[in-house]
């Protein structure tokens, strides 16, 4: 964490393109560029995050120039020596940290390197846009470089994170200069927000049905209960299965068929959705009434594995972890000593999870700045989906109470000079 990013020498950016260019190439990948003539880094580069191809996809279009990828701490398990020789930098998920900062102005002053980011901080689970961090436009302010955004389209369609067995689906990305050093200064940190947040809308399956790309592949519906986890016939939870090209419920036993489009449709009656991300952001609502009515609250025992370092996962045992409007709480007893992980809802903005992690199951995690922590939910099946639009929800109500807080306190010492 401590090192210094290394500048890509050319023989390994070589060495990554060559490593790139079969697989992109038989997916037909389709590199389109806008405003991008003459601009060599350093630049801030600007990705979405799909699935392990997007680097590939990066690689081709940066070539012939390298660059220093921002890289969750369990990459750098893979091989650390050569992650840290292609110029990966290494950071904790959801973590404010100094360190990470510092390595990133080394890596444009220094290296005159393209920083490459993966802002959304995570995989797209069902193929749209995450929430981007609202510290992305201070970043930017930050840096003083110019900004490119780098929108990937069939990296999440050919290798889902709810079933990452391949399956065929032709690549396509656009590459913009965003925004450039002047463009940066003259605008506000909440007008970039909004001009990344604009640049980083997206739907893959919209973008599948537009271009009319056909997966034929047999088990395109295998896995999808992982993010369609409730019912919205009979809205029992976390009983939700799937296999084939087919999606059920086990409480009401309504089934529906995913079409070679990625469309939905019901065996049997009305189909309440037949568009996947309108079915996972209706379950984002749900959660969010949930909260709202003080019905919310989640308790299981997991099991937790540390990864302090990059040598490797700890085995720590089993721990009971809550979630609540109060945030998360993670507490462990063993052999007389306790440990306890709280994150308050303002700590976390969003949560990475996992399906089926390394096959031990799904889980979360959580992170200081000296660790990180796997959690694998015991007893509760199916449910991290769910935590994770918690997580979401919880922080905007925070968020906005705390707003509202700083501006009757505003008003409030308004008032009181006016009287004086």
């Amino acid at each position: 964490m401590l090192r210094k990013p290394l500048r890509q020498r050319f023989f390994w950016t070589l060495l990554a393109w060559l490593l790139s260019y079969p697989e992109t190439k038989k997916r037909n990948l389709k590199i389109k560029k806008i405003g991008m003539e003459g601009l060599k880094p350093p630049f801030l580069f600007l990705s979405n995050h799909m699935a392990f191809v997007d680097f590939k996809v990066a690689t081709r279009a940066l070539f012939p120039f390298g660059a220093n990828y921002v890289v969750a701490i369990d990459g750098f398990l893979i091989n650390e020596w050569l992650l840290r020789q292609v110029g990966c930098i290494c950071k904790r998920k959801f973590t404010d940290d100094i360190l990470l900062l510092r390595h990133m102005r080394y890596s444009l002053e220094t290296n005159k390197a393209a920083l490459a980011l993966y802002p959304e901080a995570r995989y797209s689970y069902c193929g749209t846009n995450s929430v981007l961090p609202e510290s992305l436009g201070k970043l930017i302010k930050m840096l003083k470089v110019p900004v490119v955004s780098f929108i990937q389209h069939g990296n999440y369609l050919s290798q889902p994170q709810w079933n990452l067995d391949k399956r065929d689906c032709p690549l396509e990305v656009t590459m913009t200069r965003l925004l450039t050093p002047g463009q940066i200064e003259k605008t506000s940190v909440t007008e970039i927000n909004r001009l990344v947040n604009e640049a980083f809308e997206y739907d893959e399956y919209r973008w599948q049905k537009e271009n009319n790309i056909r997966i034929d592949f047999p088990d395109r519906a295998k896995g999808l209960h992982r993010i369609l986890y409730q019912c919205p016939r009979c809205r029992a939870e976390s009983m939700m299965d799937s296999d084939k090209d087919e999606l059920w419920c086990g409480s009401c036993h309504k089934h529906w068929k995913m079409s070679e489009l990625g469309e939905l449709s019901a065996v049997v009656g009305e189909t309440e959705f037949s568009h996947i991300p309108d079915w996972f952001e209706w379950q984002r609502a749900q959660v969010r009434k949930e909260i709202e009515e003080g019905k919310y609250f989640f308790q299981d025992q997991v099991i937790v594995d540390s990864l302090p370092n990059a040598k490797g996962y700890i085995r720590l045992g089993e721990a009971t972890l809550t979630h609540s409007i109060e945030g998360f709480l993670l507490e462990r007893e063993t052999e007389g000593e306790s440990y306890r992980l709280e994150k308050k809802p303002l700590s976390l903005y969003s949560l990475h999870i996992e399906y089926d992690y390394k096959g031990k199951g799904d889980c979360i995690d959580l992170s200081t700045l000296e660790d990180t922590f796997y959690i694998y939910p015991i007893t509760r099946k199916n449910v991290v989906t769910k935590l994770q639009f918690a997580v979401e929800e919880i922080y905007k109500i925070r968020q906005a109470e705390l707003l509202a807080q700083k501006t009757a306190a505003f008003f409030a010492l308004d008032a009181v000079e006016m009287k004086r």
